[in-house]
């Protein structure tokens, strides 16, 4: 029973899968997305998009509502014997910078963030089809065919999967999944409704045999994550999550009344894991999120790696699909994120190991799992074929490409780096009045999938294509590194990171980089 064809099938609608699935629909590619679960989940379990998780989804188009429907991180309040002795706010001194417009990670029910990408993914006339479970896979030479438990089947040029730690993408490639789990430790969690705590901090409960902690959900009224070391029975076997079972371990550890929590949900048994694959792609078969890799949640980096894994994999699949690259440039996908699962597995690793000691003592709690690379501004390929060409003394090809507040020269009205970035194309910035015959000549050649920005003194309004922005605070300047004056090219690519870095009268280094031919060498 064969099904409409389409140009690429994503399996599983969580995160991950639902912002590929956008990321290929705005730049009108035949997207398909599936999902083996009868209706939509209501579990909260990530805890919301980290710093570079949310430019991600600026350029989504997403971001005011994400932050809209969350929270800012709240203070941690830490007790031992059930009486607070200590209390920290990890984020009390963060704030936005002009190339850094969001320092904090924004506390959101996973639920709700994936009805924010559903709806977004909606208005590009794509719905997830629930109940689809993937049973079979199969490649030929120039399409992949899915093999669903109803016997329906989706030709597809191109399948990845975004479905989970329990892949059927990956199981059915036969991709290993190595690693550890740690039986020693293990939690019990749920969404319980609580009435009394105070919704104004995370409360944790530390004791030396054993911990609860409660977090309220942002956007209910009286909804709380509650996680919590597990009951024994008589012969030391874990208790399995109950109602019951919470209220016990509440009462317990906080001296408070069992019965303030009622109506637990979601309940689930954690282990850690700390697994990953050795390769991202299987021919037309590619995996991102947690099909690729797991680690524990200390640092809370699981869903922000897979909706970055998907954001750096997008532009590439519908630049393959379009005709407009070399297959090989897929290639890049796997060459750059891989490492960075492995960078990811190791800092959680490392921060669980350190939260776990810390909470040996009194007024130690999850803050010990905080560092700014698990809520700062992501990651960067440096070691890329992609990264071709070029450095200053603040960034280099590889980078992200930072923000910064300038002024449209043509309106006379701010304008972000970050919304001239947006959407499917790659920008040229050209710093400095000398690249301004460069910037309309790019824009002539690669009219469509390039736009180009004079950024500093000299440039005109618009002219030839190009727009004109004023950096009247230096910020622009400041962010990538370059002098006011100092005549530079700077390549973003349309998942801005910086493509290349070169002086003006190089622009021929950013045809080559355009070019097909060329990334297939890369």
């Amino acid at each position: 029973m064969p099904t409409s064809p389409t140009t690429v099938l994503v399996v599983g609608s969580g995160p991950t899968g639902l912002t590929l699935a956008i990321d290929l629909a705005r730049r009108a590619v035949d997207v398909t997305i599936i999902d083996k679960a009868p209706q939509f989940p209501r579990s909260s379990r990530a805890k919301g998009p980290n710093s570079r998780s949310l430019e991600v989804l600026e350029d989504l188009g997403v971001v005011e509502e994400v932050l809209a429907a969350g929270a800012a991180p709240l203070p941690m309040r830490k007790y031992r014997g059930g009486v607070a002795i200590a209390e920290a706010d990890p984020f009390a001194e963060v704030r936005p910078t002009p190339d850094s417009p969001y320092a904090l990670p924004r506390t959101v029910a996973q639920w709700r963030l994936e009805e924010v990408l559903r709806g977004r993914l909606a208005t590009y006339g794509v719905r997830v089809a629930l109940g689809a479970e993937l049973v079979g896979l199969a490649q030929g030479d120039t399409s992949a065919t899915a093999t669903l438990a109803d016997g329906r089947e989706i030709e597809a040029r191109y399948v990845v999967g975004c479905d989970g730690a329990h892949s059927a993408v990956r199981k059915l490639l036969g991709i290993p999944f190595e690693g550890k789990t740690d039986e020693t430790q293990m939690m019990v969690c749920g969404d319980v409704e609580a009435e009394g705590p105070d919704r104004g901090v995370w409360h944790q409960w530390f004791d030396e045999d054993g911990a609860v902690m409660l977090c309220p959900i942002p956007g209910t009224r009286s909804g709380w994550w509650f996680q919590a070391g597990p009951e024994t029975d008589a012969s030391g076997t874990p208790v399995p999550p109950s109602l019951d079972s919470f209220q016990r371990l509440f009462a317990k550890h906080t001296g408070l009344p069992g019965t303030l929590l009622s109506q637990a949900a979601l309940l689930s048994t954690y282990r850690v894991n700390e697994r990953m694959v050795d390769r991202y792609r299987v021919g037309r078969v590619f995996l991102a999120g947690d099909a690729a890799h797991v680690h524990s949640i200390a640092g809370g980096l699981g869903m922000n790696t897979g909706i970055q894994d998907a954001y750096n994999l997008g532009w590439k699949l519908a630049r393959v699909a379009s005709g407009q690259a070399d297959p090989a440039l897929l290639d890049t996908y796997e060459e750059e994120r891989l490492p960075v699962a492995a960078d990811v597995l190791d800092l959680s690793a490392e921060r669980l190991r350190a939260t776990l000691e810390a909470i040996k003592k009194p007024g130690g709690g999850l803050d010990s799992a905080n560092t700014p690379l698990s809520h700062g501004p992501g990651s960067s390929y440096p070691w890329s074929s992609l990264a071709r060409l070029g450095a200053t003394p603040r960034l280099r090809a590889g980078d992200r490409a930072p923000d910064a507040p300038c002024r449209d020269l043509a309106t006379g009205a701010p304008l972000r780096l970050f919304e001239a970035f947006a959407g499917p194309h790659f920008t040229l910035l050209g710093f400095g009045a000398g690249t301004a015959p460069e910037l309309r000549e790019a824009s002539v050649a690669h009219e469509g999938e390039l736009r180009a920005y004079g950024v500093d003194a000299g440039h005109s309004a618009e002219s030839g294509g190009t727009r004109g922005l004023a950096d009247d605070g230096g910020h622009a300047g400041s962010a990538y590194g370059i002098a006011r004056g100092e005549d530079t090219l700077v390549l973003i690519r349309p998942d801005n990171h910086i493509g290349l870095i070169v002086p003006a009268g190089e622009l021929r280094a950013v045809g080559e980089y355009l070019n097909a031919a060329a990334l297939e060498r890369a």
